[in-house]
């Protein structure tokens, strides 16, 4: 069982996630997706900077024209404090924000952690897609449902498509992400099939259905840059 506390996750807190979504202009797209190929890189070669990507997608079905990125914060909540007040003094990021700003529609962000069943994600090698399927759960059910998919979780890891899961703290509360790696979206097909011939897997379903109120999938492709290929 998960310990009662507010968070469903054992490790001690020493990194966060943050789940940062754009919707680009669609004539933009590719030079959106060159300018923060080349941002991710300056601050990953910059120890100053305690963050760096995991991952970076444009999405192909769902919302078109979106990038959808998921940063490691490491250092826990004080390292979000000194990021955002290094970024806000650096004229180099502060005219990258400019120049990113004539190309987007909107964006938004939330700051998660990671269920503890969860691997934590690490770079792979592609080519892959990937799935996140996102649960806006229904309030006061999200140790029940951290209950239900750390038994889940072990019919899903066969072909090492589970990448991270995530619950959000701050933004939409209440949600969950799971991010899944498929080499296509036949192999996906057959993965998620599979499944339902494990015993336990369709108790698992049923026992969690009741706690969503709405959900998302979305498929998205890799850039270029991103260490999830």
């Amino acid at each position: 069982m998960l310990t009662p506390t507010c968070c469903p996750s054992r490790r001690p807190v020493t990194c966060t996630k943050s789940n940062v979504v754009h919707n680009v202009k669609p004539e933009c797209l590719e030079v959106y997706n060159n300018l923060e190929a080349e941002v991710q890189k300056r601050l990953h070669q910059d120890e100053d900077y305690p963050c760096e990507v995991i991952g970076s997608w444009n999405t192909w079905y769902g919302e078109q024209d979106q990038a959808v990125h998921l940063w490691r914060d490491r250092g826990g909540y004080p390292a979000l404090t000194e990021c955002l007040n290094k970024l806000n003094v650096n004229k180099e990021y502060l005219e990258f924000r400019r120049e990113r700003a004539k190309m987007l529609i909107s964006r938004r962000n939330q700051l998660l952690l990671e269920f503890s069943f969860w691997n934590e994600p690490l770079p792979r090698p592609g080519p892959n897609i990937y799935e996140m399927r996102s649960y806006a759960l229904k309030p006061g059910t999200m140790i029940e449902w951290g209950n239900q998919w750390a038994r889940a979780i072990k019919h899903r890891q066969e072909n090492n498509e589970a990448v991270g899961g995530f619950f959000s703290q701050i933004g939409n509360l209440y949600v969950v992400h799971h991010l899944w790696a498929y080499e296509s979206l036949q192999s996906r097909d057959e993965t998620r099939k599979s499944a339902w011939r494990k015993e336990g897997w369709d108790a698992n379903v049923y026992d969690t259905v009741p706690l969503i109120r709405s959900m998302e999938s979305r498929i998205m492709i890799p850039t270029s840059s991103s260490p999830l290929q």
